[in-house]
């Protein structure tokens, strides 16, 4: 970004960095109040994907500035059928901290977001640094530990409104993010072949495998470390990367019990609630 004056609607100038500033603090302020706000697509001229990132990676200094600690990544739009939806060919990615991470049987107040869904995925611990460029087998090598995981998504954009910079800018629509503590007992080699199905209330509402994320589960985990080493962030040992979602996203509401079901290489289960957050 160049810093470069443009004009506001009254013809005030106002730099650019402050306008993604401002957007910035517009999207916390929805995290913290549960108002969304109108697409950035639509209030700052020519948004890029460049500075959609910017706009993420202020919130992500936020979050350190508190206090919070970033413990992994997650990746968006890594099925061909969300690309295509939102004009892209390539995956986006988010950044999660601690205070956003559960685990099993955890009950989430639905008070936490606007408007919630849920998606299974793989929920990868690594074993080592991944830097440079990262090839399939490199990410796959890297990969310590696979657990069950529940990516809720969320949109602090208005109706669910959103273009790959609205999304990029909002986090990549991460709202929360729930792991098994015990790992999947499953083959590293069979990550393609595995089978998930999302489970509501113990029906099945979507299923897919390993294969239907990228062609392979860690595919996505390739891009990611080779994406972040050219912006100058490496992914470290004992991140958590959630790699993207078997299937559709599920919308969830108080009371709702959620499943990422991996057969009988384990399973987890998230519920919904408005009481005090519970994590264990």
């Amino acid at each position: 970004m160049d810093g470069k004056d443009i004009t506001d609607g009254d013809d005030t100038p106002t730099s650019r960095t402050a306008q993604l500033a401002e957007a910035s603090r517009d999207l916390l302020e929805a995290y913290a109040t549960g108002v969304p706000i109108a697409p950035l697509r639509e209030t700052i001229e020519g948004l890029s994907l460049d500075e959609a990132y910017e706009i993420q990676l202020l919130q992500e200094e936020q979050a350190l500035a508190e206090g919070r600690k970033v413990v992994g990544r997650k990746i968006g739009l890594t099925s061909l059928a969300m690309q295509r939806q939102l004009g892209v060919d390539s995956p986006d990615f988010g950044f999660f901290t601690d205070d956003v991470v559960f685990y099993d049987d955890a009950e989430i107040p639905v008070e936490h977001f606007i408007s919630p869904k849920v998606e299974p995925e793989f929920g990868f611990y690594l074993g080592a640094d991944l830097t440079g460029e990262v090839s399939l087998d490199e990410a796959i090598e890297a990969i310590a530990s696979v657990h069950a995981a529940i990516e809720i998504i969320d949109s602090r954009i208005r109706d669910w409104d959103i273009r790959l910079v609205d999304t990029v800018a909002d986090n990549a629509s991460l709202g929360a993010v729930a792991v098994s503590r015990e790992p999947l007992d499953l083959d590293i080699a069979d990550l393609a072949s595995t089978r998930c199905a999302l489970l509501i209330d113990d029906e099945e509402v979507g299923a897919g495998t390993g294969a239907d994320v990228m062609g392979h589960p860690a595919a996505p985990l390739a891009w990611l470390a080779t994406t972040l080493s050219k912006r100058g962030v490496h992914l470290k040992k004992g991140d958590l990367v959630i790699p993207g979602s078997f299937c559709a996203a599920h919308a969830v509401e108080a009371g709702s019990r959620a499943t990422a079901d991996f057969g009988q290489a384990g399973a987890l289960t998230i519920t919904f609630g408005a009481g005090p957050t519970v994590k264990e």
